[in-house]
């Protein structure tokens, strides 16, 4: 299934809102998706671009990924690491939908760029699955916003460390492609944070059949089947300002100087649907932290301890918490928890850990388990100051030194008082009792 006929099957189903009145692209639209949040909102007329539907709010909660896929939120975790272990080449195609029309000459206002806030410093694309690659390491899929700043050049936001940055650190320019329009395999696939060499492509195969094709003008393996590409090249020493932007933490990010991306061609299907991603919103969110559970949850079980679910949840900006749901077999098993769950989000700043009967997506249960079950001279574990987020405004300024600390919500094995049980009320089908 292709991002069209994805967006097909939600209006199918009565879960798209359809608009068919002109709608600007400056702050308008984003002031319709936010409001419609979390539905999936269609824009038939966006009124400074012709050519061009746009969408948004695709993906914003886990069970949105999880309906894509076909299973239930508990399987998702499980099916995106076995996807990760067991990656496979995608097949590759000539005559590529995301390829049937050439743009020719490069103009960005032919495309509908959003501009989000008044305080955004331009209109910026946030959907874009950039695609990289180096001659010894290979390709690399992840996201990256970039700002228009002219007819053909975006300055684009590359946080050290990762491989884009590493790519650009070695070869001075390295070819991009940045593709819009996708599934929510290839999203969460170029999400998903692997060591270095691993082509998140064939974890995108793995999640569900991917078909890939050559770029044009540039040596890259895209999407075969997303919506717009825009090929060219990203240079290291040429820079422009990119931002105000805002972050995953609904804070504006500060304006830097960044690598510029020289747009040097853009081809796109008929009848293009440009995928729009309000940021900072709950389908940034998610796509952002949701990647992250896996690996957490492979790093407490690979501690020992019997880890039942992850969420990275959006109270925490889908970044900053992580909430870990453990079967306690041992009294330590807690704090193992707390601290594995850390290796498996650098970028965590709080880990809560909580037992087996508490539902970690309701913040209701989770905040009553810190409640009864919580005792700060037993259940606290304090790592003091370490590298954490660049994206916490908290952080010591310039740096990403945070404080990071765990809490272990679990109750005792062995109970010397009150019961640390939640009662329980039996159940009625209210349909029995109510006349029709």
């Amino acid at each position: 299934m292709d991002f069209r006929q994805y967006v097909g099957k939600l209006e199918r189903e009565g879960n798209l809102l359809r608009i068919r009145k002109v709608v600007s692209g400056d702050l308008e639209a984003a002031a319709v998706l936010k409001t419609a949040e979390p539905n999936p909102v269609l824009f038939e007329n966006i009124k400074e671009t012709k050519g061009f539907r746009v969408v948004g709010n695709v993906f914003c909660a886990k069970e949105s990924i999880a309906k894509y896929f076909g299973i239930t939120t508990a399987d998702l975790i499980p099916k995106i690491t076995k996807a990760i272990d067991q990656r496979n080449q995608p097949e590759e195609i000539k005559n590529a939908p995301c390829q049937e029309v050439d743009m020719g000459t490069v103009d960005l206002n032919k495309l509908p760029i959003l501009r989000h806030t008044k305080q955004d410093g331009g209109k910026y694309i946030s959907s874009a699955v950039v695609v990289t690659r180096d001659p010894e390491y290979g390709q690399n899929l992840d996201f990256h916003r970039a700002m228009q700043i002219s007819n053909n050049k975006m300055s684009t936001r590359i946080v050290e460390g990762r491989d884009f940055h590493k790519f650009l650190e070695r070869n001075g320019e390295v070819e991009a492609a940045y593709c819009v329009g996708n599934t929510a395999n290839v999203l969460v696939a170029a999400a998903i944070s692997v060591q270095t060499g691993i082509d998140e492509m064939y974890i995108a195969n793995a999640l569900e059949k991917t078909r890939v094709t050559k770029a044009k003008s540039v040596n890259l393996l895209i999407p075969a089947d997303c919506e717009v590409v825009l090929e060219g090249r990203v240079f290291m020493k040429e820079r422009a300002a990119e931002g105000p932007f805002i972050d995953i933490t609904d804070t504006f990010d500060v304006i830097r100087q960044e690598p510029v991306f020289e747009v040097r061609k853009i081809t796109h299907r008929r009848d293009p649907i440009w995928q729009a991603l309000l940021p900072g919103a709950l389908e940034h969110k998610l796509l952002m932290g949701m990647p992250k559970e896996p690996t957490i949850f492979k790093k407490v079980t690979e501690a020992g301890v019997r880890c039942l679910d992850v969420n990275v949840n959006p109270g925490g900006c889908s970044w900053l918490h992580a909430i870990v749901k453990i079967d306690k077999k041992n009294e330590d098993d807690g704090k193992k928890a707390v601290l594995a769950a850390f290796e498996g989000h650098k970028s965590c700043k709080h880990v809560f850990v909580v037992d087996k009967d508490i539902n970690i997506y309701d913040p209701l249960q989770v905040e009553w388990s810190m409640a009864t079950r919580f005792q700060a001279d037993r259940g606290l574990v304090n790592k003091g100051k370490e590298p954490g987020s660049s994206l916490d405004p908290s952080a010591e300024p310039g740096t990403k030194i945070t404080n990071k600390v765990g809490f272990d919500l679990t109750a005792p094995i062995v109970t010397k008082g009150k019961s640390f049980s939640r009662a329980e009320f039996p159940k009625a089908d209210l349909k029995k009792y109510v006349e029709e």
